[in-house]
């Protein structure tokens, strides 16, 4: 990491912490307004009110950020999800949650394209980048380990009728982020001719890209059947307290935060493809395991209790390797839009295995929730291993 971006990794490491807070407190206000008698059904299509506006707004947002550069624009996204934070302490109505998760969306995928830029402009080579970019997002991982952990004690506590008041602090964390922001300098790309959305993407895209956009797809739609759903399955099937369920995830993202971490420090070491395939493999043995364990001792072992939560030390590097890898390839000039489809792409990843997930909970079809994250890990090998291919295609041309 050269001297430059050493000097914004504190406040780039405090967004992503932000967002990563707001984001996913998801599990919490699903088990939280399910004990209100929430149903699933709605509580699944609430997780589409924060991606499919990530969604619609990222292709719009990279003329946003051109326009007004990129640390107004950070800023500005920074300083609404803290106003929105204070806000929703003091509102009941279930709609609010919605609107809520609407803007918090739209204002992620403004700082995403963001981060990912300011990053991009400083490094080229992709080990360099893999090892930034795990850095960075393992501070994701520290957001929800807070988040669990905090919350998880407001509702465990004699003031549990006060948990919504715990946004409060994320909004003053996003008033020393901004601060800090004040205080550096952020070089900005060059402006160049706008062509139009339809006409760069069209230059964009191939069949590598298409693969690529699978796999983060893929990658997104496991990590939500965790981040957001494992509370409310150790509470409903394994049948721990409401604390426990959200230490699970307080867990998980202790662990994913160990994998990214970890791999920021030995990822130079090694070929980016086959850390990629070895990560995946272990998933899928841990995945096993849990299958065996849950069909052959008990369904509701709670041995199971541990071992979710040690999937995320493989399953977390998956997104900033992949990520990483193909950056490194994209022209600075494009990476905005570039990283628009990222956050697409996420997005509906995420949305999509809400809506799945609830189905399953909805249905008590909770016996299925191991297997049903590796069929989805064993479709991401088969298209990870294309793209794979079709990268050594473009190294050997």
């Amino acid at each position: 990491m050269n001297n430059k971006l050493s000097s914004i990794s504190l406040p780039l490491k405090l967004t992503f912490l932000i967002f990563s807070m707001v984001l996913n407190c998801m599990g919490i206000v699903i088990l939280q307004l399910a004990d209100a008698k929430i149903t699933y059904e709605k509580l699944g299509f609430l997780e589409s009110f924060k991606d499919l506006p990530i969604a619609f707004i990222s292709l719009f947002a990279v003329n946003f950020i051109s326009k007004i550069g990129t640390k107004k624009s950070l800023i500005l996204a920074l300083g609404i999800v803290g106003i929105c934070s204070c806000i929703l302490p003091f509102v009941e109505v279930f709609w609010f949650y919605k609107l809520w998760f609407a803007i918090i969306g739209t204002c992620f995928a403004i700082g995403k394209i963001c981060v990912f830029g300011i990053i991009r402009n400083n490094i080229s080579d992709e080990k360099s980048l893999a090892k930034t970019m795990n850095s960075v997002e393992a501070s994701f991982m520290v957001g929800i380990f807070v988040v669990n952990t905090g919350f998880g004690w407001l509702i465990s506590s004699q003031y549990s009728e006060f948990w919504k008041f715990g946004f409060l602090f994320i909004s003053v964390l996003s008033i020393v982020t901004l601060f800090l922001f004040s205080k550096i300098k952020i070089a900005e790309p060059e402006k160049k001719d706008d062509k139009g959305i339809i006409s760069e993407l069209s230059n964009l895209i191939n069949p590598l890209i298409i693969s690529f956009l699978a796999v983060v797809f893929f990658i997104v739609f496991i990590e939500q059947s965790f981040n957001s759903w494992l509370p409310s399955f150790y509470k409903n099937h394994l049948k721990v307290n409401s604390f426990f369920a959200l230490q699970a995830t307080s867990f998980l993202a202790l662990f994913s935060y160990a994998g990214r971490t970890i791999t920021a420090n030995i990822i130079q070491r090694f070929s980016l493809s086959r850390y990629f395939i070895y990560c995946l493999s272990l998933i899928v043995l841990l995945l096993i395991s849990i299958l065996g364990l849950q069909y052959f001792q008990s369904e509701n072992s709670k041995a199971l209790l541990f071992l979710f939560p040690v999937v995320g030390l493989f399953l977390s590097p998956l997104y900033p390797v992949i990520n990483s890898k193909m950056i490194a390839k994209i022209d600075k000039e494009k990476i905005n839009l570039f990283t628009s489809l990222i956050v697409i792409f996420s997005s509906l990843g995420s949305s999509i295995s809400s809506i799945i997930m609830s189905l399953l909970f909805g249905n008590q079809l909770l016996n299925l929730y191991p297997l049903y994250i590796l069929v989805s890990v064993i479709v991401l090998f088969m298209i990870s291993l294309i793209y794979f291919k079709l990268t050594s295609r473009e190294y050997r041309k």
